[in-house]
């Protein structure tokens, strides 16, 4: 078996080295050649082709591959071995193969799909479907141009057992910095069917904490930009985060696989930016605070709460009776005279906006209708009998265009929205009342904040449908792809709005319900947002298994989730066993007592010594509210000065160790967590409660620890071979 094993590691070597002096000699060749900056076109684009390779080539140089898989078609007359990495690049001289395939290659699929067997497979190419035979699936680690490590996944000619797992489990091992990374070297079956689905559908995936459904969807961008490059543009995709932290997180990843220009932005910050409007920030502070800060625990939420009303479509209904009604009394009454003796007759202005220029919106249709009201005026001043009478009816002419311009409805989406819920004088011809569709609890809190100009999260899909519908697609700017992370959190409305703005309904929708903590204006169920497409434009995958964590505090969570969030769906653990779960109260006799201010204060403080003393990277401790984070981070910055506040202002994940309140964890991932306070005054009965916690308990990779004040949640009554109560031995230490 050694002598297996070196003889693997001899020949990937060797096989590396060759590789590597290849990628050398050729893009120093390329570096050689001047670059050109003339005006030829052909120059130019051949110029391109040059830069893209040196670009390409850079990249290979530190890790050209991670993967090799031995396959023979089946009217081939040898099998090859093909070599996968993030990033393709051709052989200087013409070969059958390239030097090195990108995994999104259709060949590159089998190493996703093949789990093992002797019997044929097949995998799509353009040419038509390829069948074949797969002779060898190895792994291989290459890091600055070393090679680190060659794992066999499966090898026909060896009677030794599949061990597909064993190469997963040793990367999910590695330590976590303060970036999300990519996993293209370790991306599973039914991930690769995520990440290679056809691009003109909704695609919902739920996946459970851990399932690496944001690094999938990351990917998936990755992959319709291959596959469709004739089709698509990054310039034209989409990123949707919940917030720009989260951005920040995730910003390494499409770089890593070669992307870049793909648009990044909280759904608020686009919304701003196409309304043209500033939100102020404490707005979303003050929504936290209603929802997460109050002592009584989440307000009782309903179909009528304001996030769950306004993020439906029966909203959608008013709104469009209203700019109808603008619409029916647009054009003013009487005939438009711009000096006496010169009459514009209503019926023709009408024949315009009703009829020529019926395709247009409101907003186009009326600088349409005044345009040609322009243009007439202009020809009637011809018919001027002198230049003083030109002088004269120059200025009256000006003047009552525009007054006449004056008496047309007001376009502006705000007005509009005002009026709709009376927080404005509407126009003579609307019903007095409110539309009957809006609650009367909806309709008193949302005109008082609009009087007081305060605009919420809430507001702006139905803003955004307003301005669509005054303006249309304003400049044609329509995505190729649209992904939303977090999707959960989002609202009905704000997917029927972004719908006006991709092509093809191509979306990847990706969250958790079980982690659905904002469910005062997010979704409850997916069908919430699937019945928006029609059955052909949409489909649903479910990702159970989860990477992120270990066995134990898998298990964990999913004491959690059965028993207090009450989900039939629970995460399936990859085989990596950790430490066990601690449950520690406060008080509890320390290996090393803590600097004083109280039990709890010194229960954190021991652990996070503890935790933070190890070979781990990420340290957090989260709490039940940003209050209790801010006071323990008071307390705590004297002995740990890295020690950062997380309170959602920032912009940037900066690692290291970190307090922050559990519901802006949400997303990120830490190599060990400290639940400050899990117990049973913090955390209510109620689902919810137990979504809070199974997404504080679910940052953690390696290690997890609850401090508690004596009284668990009913859920967390969980003990058995993954779970310990008390401190280790060496916490101390």
């Amino acid at each position: 078996m050694e002598d297996n094993f070196q003889s693997a590691y001899q020949e990937e070597e060797d096989r590396l080295n060759s590789t590597l002096t290849e990628i050398d000699s050729t893009l120093e060749r390329l570096r050689s050649i001047p670059v050109y900056t003339g005006h030829d076109y052909t120059e130019q684009v051949l110029e391109d082709s040059r830069e893209q390779r040196r670009q390409d080539l850079a990249k290979l140089r530190q890790e050209p591959y991670f993967g090799r898989l031995d396959f023979q078609g089946k009217d081939e007359d040898d099998r090859k071995a093909l070599y996968i990495g993030k990033i393709g690049a051709d052989r200087e001289q013409v070969s059958d193969r390239p030097l090195v395939i990108d995994w999104r290659a259709p060949v590159a699929s089998l190493f996703y799909s093949f789990t093992g067997g002797t019997e044929p497979v097949t995998y799509e190419a353009p040419e038509g479907l390829i069948e074949g035979l797969v002779y060898l699936k190895r792994n291989v680690v290459i890091r600055k141009r070393i090679l680190e490590r060659v794992a066999d996944t499966y090898n026909r000619d060896s009677d030794a057992p599949v061990v597909s797992d064993e190469f997963l489990v040793y990367r999910l091992g590695e330590n976590k910095d303060n970036r999300l990374r990519d996993i293209v070297s370790t991306i599973q079956e039914e991930q690769d069917k995520i990440i290679r689905a056809v691009k003109n559908t909704a695609l919902i995936i739920q996946g459970v904490a851990g399932s690496g459904k944001t690094t999938v969807a990351l990917h998936r961008l990755a992959f319709l930009l291959y596959q469709y490059k004739d089709q698509v543009s990054a310039e034209k995709m989409i990123i949707f985060a919940p917030n720009r932290m989260f951005l920040d997180y995730i910003s390494d990843v499409l770089p890593e696989l070669g992307v870049g220009n793909i648009a990044q932005s909280t759904f608020p910050d686009w919304a701003a930016e196409v309304l043209d409007i500033t939100l102020p920030e404490q707005n979303t502070a003050e929504t936290l605070n209603r929802w997460f800060e109050s002592a009584g625990g989440m307000p009782e939420i309903t179909e009528e709460t304001p996030g769950r009303f306004k993020g439906s479509t029966v909203l959608m209904g008013a709104i469009e009776s209203a700019v109808k009604q603008l619409e029916i009394g647009a054009v003013p009454e009487g005939d438009f005279s711009p000096w006496e003796g010169a009459v514009l007759r209503r019926s023709m202005i009408l024949r315009w906006h009703n009829e020529e220029y019926a395709p247009y919106p409101p907003l186009k249709r009326k600088e349409r209708v005044m345009a040609r009201i322009h243009r007439w005026i202009e020809m009637e001043l011809k018919k001027s009998p002198s230049a003083a009478a030109l002088k004269d009816r120059k200025k009256k002419g000006a003047a009552r265009e525009k007054a006449y311009a004056a008496k047309w409805p007001k376009y502006d989406p705000l007005m509009i929205y005002k009026q709709i819920f009376r927080a404005a004088k509407v126009p003579e011809d609307w019903p007095a009342e409110a539309p009957e569709q809006i609650p009367q609890a909806v309709l008193k809190e949302t005109a008082k904040d609009l009087k007081k100009g305060i605009l919420r999260e809430e507001d702006l899909p139905p803003l955004l449908y307003i301005h669509y519908l005054l303006s249309g697609n304003e400049g044609g700017e329509r995505f190729d792809h649209i992904v939303i992370d977090e999707a959960q959190d989002f609202s009905p409305f704000q997917i029927a709005v972004l719908d006006l703005y991709v092509k093809g309904h191509s979306f990847t929708i990706l969250g958790d319900l079980s982690q659905g903590i904002h469910a005062y204006k997010g979704v409850h169920e997916w069908d919430e947002m699937q019945s928006l497409f029609a059955p052909e434009h949409t489909a649903y995958h479910a990702l159970t298994r989860s990477y992120r964590s270990t066995m134990e505090i898998i298990e964990f969570a999913n004491g959690i989730l059965s028993s207090g969030v009450h989900s039939p769906l629970l995460a399936v653990p990859v085989f990596r066993s950790g430490n066990p779960v601690r449950l520690i109260a406060y008080g509890e006799e320390q290996p090393k007592t803590g600097k004083g201010t109280g039990p709890r204060v010194s229960a954190v403080r021991t652990a996070l010594e503890a935790l933070s003393g190890r070979e781990y990277r990420t340290v957090a401790v989260l709490t039940r509210s940003l209050r209790e984070a801010a006071e323990l981070h008071t307390e705590l910055a004297a002995d740990f000065a890295d020690l950062h506040l997380i309170d959602g202002s920032m912009t940037q994940y900066l690692g290291g160790l970190s307090v922050l309140p559990v519901y802006l964890s949400k997303g990120l991932e830490f190599d060990a967590v400290i639940l400050a306070d899990a117990d049973a005054d913090h955390y209510g009965t109620a689902a919810w409660d137990a979504k809070l916690m199974y997404v504080g308990t679910t940052r953690a990779l390696h290690e997890l620890w609850l401090l508690h004040s004596g009284e668990l949640p009913a859920y967390v009554q969980m003990t058995g071979e993954g779970t310990v109560n008390g401190w280790p031995e060496s916490s101390g230490s």
